[in-house]
């Protein structure tokens, strides 16, 4: 356990949306609370790999803007395609 402290948050929820937790709550023999926490911990961690890829994304477009260097979307693809048939093939190289 834990020797965090929690903190405690209010969530006004519509009607339906409280009926539908509820009743995944009592199918699932789990706490709506216990589903809530489980759903707002799988959103954050989504939005923070999404966030970093964003970054990532922003990073590599700053260094091709930069220096130029890439690959072609066939070069990619075959590269792509050798690694989905299991093949251990390097990355092609960059290029200007």
């Amino acid at each position: 356990m834990t020797t965090e402290r929690m903190f405690t948050a209010s969530v006004k929820l519509e009607p339906a949306l409280k009926s539908r937790l509820q009743h995944l709550s009592e199918v699932r023999r789990r706490k709506t609370h216990w589903l809530m926490q489980e759903a707002i911990r799988e959103y954050v961690e989504r939005e923070e790999r999404r966030e970093q890829l964003r970054q990532d994304v922003l990073k590599a477009w700053q260094e091709f803007q930069e220096t130029g260097l890439h690959v072609t979307a066939d070069e990619a693809d075959a590269w792509l395609a050798g690694l989905a048939e299991g093949q251990d093939v390097e990355p092609p190289e960059c290029h200007a």
